[in-house]
């Protein structure tokens, strides 16, 4: 996708499940220009993302990078420090850094949401869906891009107003922010 709109882009695809990385592997390839790569990492872990020899193969950490932590966060529970996650990968990143993150919200139907939450932990995946206040958290000492923290189909939107869903049906909170 990022190599869409710029084709010399470096871009790492990271994921814990090997499927869906063999699934990424298939339907993304890089162009000429880019490069792409594909690994296995677990966000839990930073250090060893921020290490791993695929990730030095494509990206210059030594230059601004941006972390997109999309639909990702509200799979990290409060007991795994979420926040502290996302702190040191940034503070391994240099002055220009974007984090872009995205996270699902209970904040517009909290009994569909709750619904939802039941149904992962049943099936032993848990998750922690997030306040719009408490996603802001992520951005703490970023300079967040305007419109700040908001549903996604609001974030800069390409389609006219009355084609958008409602923010329940979006129930997605979304940012960029700027590592000073």
């Amino acid at each position: 996708m990022a190599q869409s709109v710029v084709p010399d882009a470096r871009v790492v695809y990271a994921d814990n499940d090997p499927l869906v990385l063999k699934y990424a592997e298939r339907l993304m390839r890089s162009s000429a220009e880019g490069r792409t790569t594909y690994m296995e990492a677990d966000v839990n872990d930073p250090q060893a993302l921020l290490t791993a020899p695929e990730l030095a193969e494509v990206l210059d950490l030594s230059r601004p990078v941006a972390p997109s932590l999309n639909a990702l966060m509200h799979f990290v529970t409060d007991a795994q420090d979420p926040y502290g996650i996302v702190r040191r990968l940034l503070d391994a990143l240099p002055s220009g850094s974007a984090l872009a993150l995205s996270h699902c919200t209970p904040d517009f139907d909290p009994a569909t949401w709750q619904k939802v939450t039941d149904i992962y932990t049943s099936a032993g995946t848990p998750v922690q869906f997030r306040s719009q206040e408490d996603v802001a958290r992520f951005f703490d000492g970023l300079e967040l891009l305007d419109p700040g923290v908001t549903v996604g189909h609001r974030w800069r939107p390409d389609a006219p107003e009355g084609d958008a869903p409602t923010d329940a049906e979006v129930s997605l909170w979304t940012g960029v922010g700027i590592k000073p």
